[in-house]
């Protein structure tokens, strides 16, 4: 899983802010919408979650910048807002989508990958120092948690209300309390 070196098309630097935020809504809008045009990525703009996305990349910014207080301020203007908690150190790859950000809450040790897409109400959180990991092409349905150091392979989904406590292999669904994988890739 590659989570830490982004790029958006090629190059070996890792994506601006503003390229960052533009993905971000593109994702959205063909998520969505099923397209990338204009009206799409308009619409994409209006909807709930897009205000806790751009409020979440503005924090990472100010994070990395170690601008401590703004990363603050973006963060309960989140929490308020957004009505989502994302840690100030969580980490997404281009393409993160928050369909509906209420009740989601991200810890500050999670990292996910390119084109992540969470629900309302997911947990990302951390269990014993550990936090979740996602890899890219990631869906996460509503109301579901991922604890402690599990993993959550490329292409993998979640199904909606699934509390995933171990891995989940690449490609591959899991349902269920605890989540257990119903498909794979191959099948």
């Amino acid at each position: 899983m590659e989570t830490e070196n982004w790029t958006l098309d090629t190059g070996n630097t890792p994506p601006g802010l503003f390229c960052l935020i533009a993905s971000d809504v593109k994702a959205k809008a063909e998520w969505i919408y099923g397209a990338v045009t204009a009206k799409a990525i308009l619409k994409a703009l209006l909807t709930d979650g897009t205000f806790a996305m751009v409020m979440y990349r503005l924090m990472q910014a100010s994070h990395q910048w170690r601008l401590t207080p703004l990363a603050m301020i973006f963060n309960k203007l989140n929490g308020f807002f957004g009505r989502c908690i994302i840690g100030r150190g969580a980490r997404f790859g281009p393409g993160f989508v928050l369909i509906h950000s209420y009740g989601v809450v991200i810890n500050s040790a999670v990292r996910g990958g390119r084109r992540v897409m969470l629900e309302h109400a997911v947990t990302l959180g951390a269990e014993k120092g550990l936090a979740p990991v996602l890899g890219d092409d990631v869906f996460v349905g509503a109301g579901a948690k991922a604890l402690g150091g599990v993993r959550i392979g490329n292409g993998a989904k979640i199904g909606a209300n699934a509390v995933v406590v171990d891995d989940v292999p690449d490609g591959a669904t899991a349902v269920g309390i605890p989540a257990s994988v119903v498909k794979r890739a191959e099948e």
